[in-house]
């Protein structure tokens, strides 16, 4: 998937600024900095005409970041919170981009903190890691953890900004914890009477919805609304959702404005040009992930330790008769202390497997059926995971993955129907 070329963002300043620095001269007049940055915008808008026109792709989408003409005036003279990671990224061309924080403070933007999810700012942490407060090398800029402890933004920490931008790459499953930080941060927000401003992205499993919808007793960071394991919405489409369904605190309602992506539509094949998070390295992992994501709450390791991560799986209590594919996992830059450190594991390779739009139970089920010991198949962490206790239940009970399905229908349909209301794309 192509992306539509923008000039640096740093050259781009100064050639707005010699711009005005000529019409100055020639007119003996001042070029407010408000119309400096609505001029650089333009200047992006006929640079990005002129590629579109030369263009040989289908479509290309064109993501929020990259429109910094429908979100820089939006910010002028403001005092900005970005919530960010490595994946909120300007754009130059395919495979170039400078990151958004970096662009924004070349442009004197006037940046007070940067709020970090699950990972951190740069995206090196594992999972589960705990997410330090610190300043970043790169700008010197206070970064504020939202992970561990500190899910949900204080007031403290709210006390100096008049805007939040909120620009992450999300994968598209309830599990993934970035659309938790986006609720904290939103009803943080909404607290303290701050806009948000989202910087949409593509969501790569967006063509589809699938799994249980989470029971509100089984609510957790890794599951915070009554939505499917796939919820195939965009993370703008995302937030329009909580907002409207007044599932923040007290039934708040943050101000949201959502810089939507152009050239996108859901069933389109989205390509994702930075890891989202360590573990999720390429195409495959996250189009995997869905699936294979349920091994985290049980004794079988999910790639995790490789590099194949979330594109194998395996135990050394699966049966090596029946599962032919071993390795053995170790401490890597993705994961210190994975699953089955240093033992041989017994699973199967995915990586060649063709691309899902549904959920497959199947992995798990066969897993679960082909193991030494079923009573420590299942940890307490599945239930988070799932949603609901009944998806342990069924299969613990020998249904197969389409009666389990089948029984989630009624559920999907009813959350399909809501979910219109609230989408940006066809």
């Amino acid at each position: 998937m192509k992306f539509n070329i923008f000039k640096n963002t740093v050259l781009l300043f100064v050639l707005v600024n010699i711009s005005c620095a000529s019409k100055v001269k020639a007119e003996n007049s001042q070029v407010s900095s408000q119309e400096a940055m609505l001029q650089r915008a333009q200047h992006d808008k006929i640079e990005q005409a002129e590629y579109d026109k030369n263009s040989t792709t289908v479509t290309d989408i064109i993501v929020g970041a990259n429109q910094t003409e429908n979100y820089l005036p939006l910010i002028e003279g403001k005092r900005i919170g970005i919530v960010a990671n490595q994946t909120s990224v300007i754009f130059k061309n395919d495979t170039t981009y400078t990151h958004l924080v970096d662009s924004l403070v070349s442009l004197k933007v006037n940046i007070k903190s940067v709020f970090a999810p699950e990972h951190g700012f740069r995206g090196q942490a594992d999972a589960g890691e705990v997410v330090k407060d610190g300043i970043d090398t790169k700008t010197n800029l206070p970064i504020v953890s939202l992970y561990g402890k500190n899910k949900k933004p204080s007031a403290e920490q709210l006390k100096d900004i008049d805007l939040i931008i909120f620009d992450i790459q999300d994968v598209g499953a309830r599990f993934y914890t970035y659309i938790s930080s986006l609720h904290y941060v939103m009803e943080a927000c909404a607290e303290q009477n701050i806009p948000v401003v989202i910087l949409d992205r593509p969501n790569p499993n967006g063509s589809y919805i699938d799994g249980p919808i989470l029971e509100k007793e089984n609510k957790s960071f890794v599951g915070m609304h009554p939505i499917p394991i796939v919820h195939g919405m965009s993370i703008g489409e995302y937030a329009k959702m909580i907002n409207g369904e007044k599932w923040l605190e007290n039934g708040l309602q943050c101000e949201l404005t959502v810089i939507s992506n152009k050239n996108y539509n859901r069933n389109l094949s989205y390509s994702l040009p930075i890891k989202p998070s360590p573990n999720l390295p390429n195409d495959q992992s996250i189009n995997l992930y869905p699936s294979l994501c349920f091994f985290e709450g049980t004794n079988v390791n999910a790639g995790r330790g490789t590099e194949k991560q979330f594109q194998v799986f395996g135990s050394p209590f699966l049966n090596k008769e029946k599962f032919k594919f071993q390795y053995t996992p170790i401490a890597n830059a993705g994961s210190k202390y994975p699953k089955h450190q240093n033992k041989l594991c017994y699973g199967e390779d995915l990586t060649e497997a063709k691309t899902i739009d549904y959920i497959n139970l199947s992995w798990l089920i066969e897993a679960y059926q082909n193991t030494s010991s079923k009573k420590d198949f299942f940890n307490n962490f599945f239930i988070k995971l799932a949603g609901t206790s009944k998806l342990q239940e069924q299969i613990e009970s020998g249904l197969s993955a389409e009666a389990i399905k089948a029984r989630w229908k009624s559920d999907l349909d009813a959350f399909e129907k809501m979910r219109t209301q609230y989408l940006l794309y066809p």
